[in-house]
This record gives structure tokens, C-alpha cells and sequence, in this order.
């Protein structure tokens, strides 16, 4: 049984975010030069791809019906009648 749901978009921008921090420290350490132009792109990038695979998971879990959002799945008490009220 799973922990928590799988989201790919935050898995997708957090390697984005670790390659960034890996090109940068090994600039820092003097390993490498990166131009500073590489990491810009790279993160924006990561990002957008990592919106497209958040709206595109989103979706998928949309069109399959097993979103947590989609309804009450605990068997808590309900409240019925005409004055409906928060307890």
C-alpha cells in the first residue's frame, strides 16, 4: 500500500532543481565552467515540463475516478435534514 499518491510533476521538477544544484556546485568547486546562461533554461524548462506532467497526471486520475477529491470516502458521520449545519 502506498504512503501517499505519485505526482510526476514534482518528481520531474525536483530533478530539474538537483541538476541545476549539481552544474552549480561543480562550478563552484572549480570541477567544470558552466556559462551562466545553461542554468536558466534548465530550470525553466524543468519547470514547464513539470506542469505538463502535473496537468497531464491530474487528467489521468480525473478520467480514471480515483482522485481523493472526488468524494467522501471515510464513513463518518453525515448530517441530513433542512438546516445543514457544520458540527
Amino acid at each position: 500500500m502506498l504512503r501517499h499518491e505519485f505526482r510526476p510533476g514534482r518528481l520531474v521538477a525536483g530533478a530539474a532543481f538537483v541538476a541545476a544544484g549539481v552544474l552549480f556546485a561543480g562550478d563552484a568547486g572549480g570541477l567544470w565552467q558552466t556559462p551562466w546562461f545553461v542554468l536558466i533554461p534548465l530550470v525553466t524548462g524543468g519547470l514547464c515540463l513539470a506542469g505538463a506532467a502535473g496537468v497531464a497526471a491530474r487528467s489521468i486520475r480525473r478520467r480514471r475516478g480515483s482522485s481523493p477529491r472526488t468524494g467522501r470516502t471515510g464513513s463518518g458521520p453525515t448530517v441530513s435534514g433542512p438546516n445543514n449545519t457544520a458540527l
